[in-house]
């Protein structure tokens, strides 16, 4: 992986963990969601706009279907991160889900779009995935029945994050949907998934708004700018080395969840978060 493909990668990991400290404060329902995926749409159009008219992309048949399949998972996604987050903590939770997801999403990139990483990158996935071993302990022996609710949640988050990852690579690199275009078209899909719910529950939607403006507004503004950066580095590089890496945020979502949210064991999650960012250095140097 290319120092320029690392460079965004990490900037987009601090993005990453900054929106899902605003989400996890927020924790919303799909009221919330349908808000700032509303906000993303409308504060990147002029962007997207541009990029069309610049780069003039073709979107026929397959592409339009990419964006469709996108646009689910990634909703999906995020409906499910957000129970795991109304139930779990946010340095247990997040670094579960950011976890499961690029583990799944090498094994996919091998089997199915012919990757082929290099051992030192493969182990440094192993090291990310000892890492948040490291962070979470056992979380299938927690008693309580709100902590499985959420680990099953963020397991399953995890596959969403795989499939929209694999989807996405194959609609940038192999159908050469721009990465800002590609993000704003599932950010509308989203849109159009969940206003037929959001109009049923108005109400919800303006508690939301009401309570939560500030969360909703930096939600929007960060979670595509993460992406955008993602998609970006993966238009040449594998999803195998890019995956793994982008669970650096893992390390920032340890530290906000412990100094803002003032959630436990914090030296042990930062102790797993050291093991991944050997899985890092691994990657980069694989």
């Amino acid at each position: 992986m290319s120092s320029f493909a690392l460079l965004l990668v990490i900037i987009a990991a601090f993005c990453h963990a900054g929106w899902n400290l605003l989400a996890k404060k927020a924790c919303g329902g799909t009221a919330f969601i349908w808000i700032f995926a509303t906000l993303s749409t409308v504060l990147y159009f002029p962007l997207a706009l541009w990029v069309m008219v610049v780069e003039k992309p073709l979107i026929g048949t397959y592409q339009i279907a990419l964006i469709l399949g996108s646009a689910v998972l990634h909703s999906v996604y995020f409906i499910l991160l957000d129970k795991g987050y109304r139930f779990g903590d946010l340095s247990v939770i997040y670094p579960l889900a950011r976890g499961t997801g690029p583990l799944l999403s090498v094994i996919t990139a091998i089997f199915l779009l012919g990757e082929q990483p290099t051992v030192i990158a493969l182990t440094g996935a192993v090291f990310i995935g000892i890492g948040i071993l490291i962070i979470t302990g056992n979380p299938f022996g927690k008693k309580e029945k709100s902590a499985r609710q959420s680990i099953l949640y963020a397991l399953f988050c995890g596959a969403a994050i795989a499939g929209y990852t694999v989807v996405d690579k194959v609609a940038v690199s192999a159908y050469l949907i721009p990465p800002l275009l590609m993000d704003w078209s599932t950010n509308v899909g989203r849109v159009i998934l969940l206003t037929p719910y959001s109009l049923k529950n108005w109400d919800k939607v303006k508690e939301q708004w009401s309570a939560h403006k500030k969360e909703a507004i930096g939600v929007a503004i960060l979670s595509p700018l993460a992406y955008i950066l993602v998609l970006t580095a993966m238009v040449f590089s594998p999803v195998s080395y890019i995956a793994p890496a982008r669970e650096v945020s893992i390390l920032i979502g340890a530290i906000l969840g412990a100094k803002l949210l003032s959630e436990s064991d914090f030296k042990i999650r930062l102790a797993g978060a050291g093991v991944m960012l050997l899985g890092l250095v691994a990657l980069a140097v694989g």
